[in-house]
């Protein structure tokens, strides 16, 4: 089994690499961690806003064309009036 210890030596190797804090690299730190937490905020509240808003709207189907023609008898008009 030399191959699995070869590459568990290897992995090992990565992650060690990839825990050494480089001074030269530029990372959003706290403060972009603020920015994103607050901005995840607003979007979880715009969309919850939304929602309660078009829970109250009413959708309301266009009426069939024999009830339109009904009612513009009934009415006396036909169409829509222009005026």
């Amino acid at each position: 089994m030399p191959d699995m210890s070869a590459s568990a030596s290897m992995a090992m190797t990565h992650l060690v690499t990839l825990a050494e804090l480089d001074e030269d690299k530029v990372t959003p730190g706290v403060l972009g961690f603020i920015v994103f937490a607050v901005m995840a905020l607003a979007v979880w509240g715009l969309m919850r806003s939304m929602s309660r808003h078009m829970g109250k709207v009413d959708f309301k189907e266009a009426p069939e064309a024999s009830e339109v023609g009904a009612e513009g008898e009934a009415s006396g008009r036909v169409g829509p009036q222009k005026g």
